[in-house]
């Protein structure tokens, strides 16, 4: 199992080389294509055997539904994953599934406009006198570029920066923004953001946090539809907290 773009450092792995890898010695691969999505990202196509996406994320889009879906373009896998969801009662509500295709309708529109605001955040954020370093898939900065521009339609709508600041500044700085709302969630036309140390990986031990990279300064923003003025306007305030 694994995950590409990752959360929250964004590294890109080579699914390609991975699956090729795998699949050499008759394992299965499994991607979570959240990051992603079938538009920018295919991992069947590069060889894995299950593509998973959270549908509450980018598919639906409106941060008002729960659900997932495994993918898969192999007969045998299919007939699996039709047992389990029948055995285990693996289905959302008639209401989750009418939003889930309601929201995808909207998905390359509202993902087009995503991607250029994560671009535009990710460029300007880059060269902030506060801001250590910026990644983003879409940058030609990023470690794993090369490999992002063999896979990936584009960047994504995430970008993850560094800040030189103690887990009460960084804490501050996202408090203080007006247009992106502090949740852990993603893939909205609401933007939102994120201090993975004290949300999703607040359950993480200290040591194993320092050895993944995740810091107090660590953001991840999740880029939504919204004017790239405002936003850009937005992060330049919050920052002005740091020294």
């Amino acid at each position: 199992w694994l995950e590409s773009p990752t959360n929250p450092l964004l590294k890109v792995i080579d699914l390609s080389a991975v699956c090729s890898a795998a699949r050499s010695s008759g394992v299965p691969v499994v991607v979570d294509n959240t990051f992603a999505t079938a538009l920018v990202q295919r991992p069947l196509a590069l060889g894995a055997t299950l593509s998973l996406t959270s549908t509450t994320k980018y598919i639906n889009g409106h941060s008002d539904a729960l659900g997932g879906a495994v993918c898969t373009d192999e007969p045998s896998w299919h007939q699996k994953m039709v047992f389990s969801q029948k055995a285990l009662g693996l289905m959302p509500s008639p209401f989750d599934c009418w939003l889930i295709t309601r929201g995808i309708k909207t998905l390359p529109l509202r993902l087009k406009q995503q991607m250029a605001n994560a671009a535009a955040v990710a460029d300007h954020l880059a060269s902030h006198p506060v801001v250590s370093w910026a990644r983003y898939p879409g940058r030609d900065d990023h470690p794993q570029r090369a490999v992002a521009l063999r896979q990936m339609n584009g960047g994504g709508a995430i970008v993850t920066i560094g800040l030189n600041a103690s887990r009460e500044q960084a804490y501050a700085v996202c408090k203080a923004l007006r247009w992106f709302t502090m949740a852990e969630s993603l893939g909205g036309v609401e933007s939102l953001i994120c201090h993975p140390a004290t949300m999703t990986h607040a359950a993480v031990s200290t040591e194993i946090k320092e050895a993944l990279g995740i810091s107090d300064g660590l953001i991840r923003l999740s880029l939504g539809c919204e004017d790239i003025n405002d936003l850009l306007i937005d992060l330049d305030h919050a920052l002005t907290l740091l020294p």
